[in-house]
């Protein structure tokens, strides 16, 4: 009989003892089995971003996650856990291939013991084996696949962070949005920029919008395009665009690759393009001098 559970693991001999028989004796065993594996993560110097206390506490409940699948066939707690376990030790600088090494370790360790106990029975030994290894292995890659989709996750929220404060929009007076860009301009920036932008306008309802490109060092003729369609989708949002801080390479580009320079307002620098907003905005520009 084998104890099965979405999404299939299969555990257990043709007779049903074997299930009981190997949950009862791992979990007999506990102590010495989990002691001995933490030693050997120790000992491949894995986890080392972690505490001794905290790798005592972590491979304790994976352990008994580990000895629960087996029993019951379901991995959905331990898909579960090994979630909540990345959460917790992909911040403290854990490497994806440190997990599956554990876990590894842990499948050798448990069929290590198994041999120990049944090694008087050749027969009775490769059943048990039988029913373990398939079970083990489908353990590892649950906990691997699990810690994956979480790094993932992880590393996807990150670089969305590092784009917003590479691409920031910042309100500086009622109706007027600044976009300073810095570094280089890709076509996937430059869509998240466009984005970013048009959801700053309707925010806050910007009717003039500084682009300053000053950091940027070069364009394409796709990210020069896109820049365009920028405008023009800022345009029927009902903001005007002042591009600002040119250099001589982006100029050339633009007129090189024919660009509808005509579509661009564009001033030399980010002071220039503020007083050139301001005084769209009806606001009277002075010096701090009084001039």
């Amino acid at each position: 009989m084998a104890t099965t559970a979405e999404p299939g693991i299969e555990v257990g001999g043709t007779d049903g003892r074997l299930l009981p028989e190997l949950v009862s004796h791992l979990r007999q065993h506990r102590t010495a089995l989990r002691e001995e594996w933490a030693t050997r993560i120790t000992a491949a110097h894995l986890l080392s971003a972690m505490t001794p206390h905290e790798i005592s506490t972590e491979t304790t409940s994976v352990y008994d996650n580990y000895v629960e699948v087996l029993e019951t066939g379901s991995v959905e707690a331990l898909q579960q856990y090994a979630r909540d376990l990345s959460e917790r030790i992909i911040p403290r600088g854990v490497e994806t291939h440190e997990v599956v090494e554990i876990v590894l370790l842990l499948r050798d360790v448990l069929a290590r013991s198994l041999f120990e106990k049944y090694h008087d029975d050749f027969s009775l030994l490769n059943e048990v084996l039988d029913a373990y290894e398939p079970a083990a292995n489908r353990i590892a890659n649950t906990v691997a696949v699990s810690f994956v989709d979480e790094r993932e996750r992880v590393i996807r929220q990150q670089q969305e962070a590092i784009r917003e404060l590479s691409t920031p929009v910042l309100q500086v007076r009622e109706r007027l949005l600044i976009l300073p860009i810095i570094g280089v301009l890709d076509r996937q920036r430059t869509k998240q920029l466009t984005e970013q932008l048009l959801s700053g306008i309707r925010t806050h309802r910007a009717k003039v919008v500084v682009i300053d490109v000053t950091g940027v060092p070069a364009i394409d003729e796709s990210v020069a395009n896109h820049l365009v369609q920028t405008v023009d989708a800022s345009r029927l949002m009902g903001a005007s665009v002042i591009i600002t801080g040119l250099s001589s390479e982006i100029a050339q580009t633009l007129v090189t690759i024919g660009v509808d320079l005509n579509k661009m307002n564009t001033i030399g620098d980010l002071q220039g393009g503020i007083e050139e907003a301001e005084r769209f905005l009806g606001f009277h520009v002075t010096r701090s001098d009084g001039s």
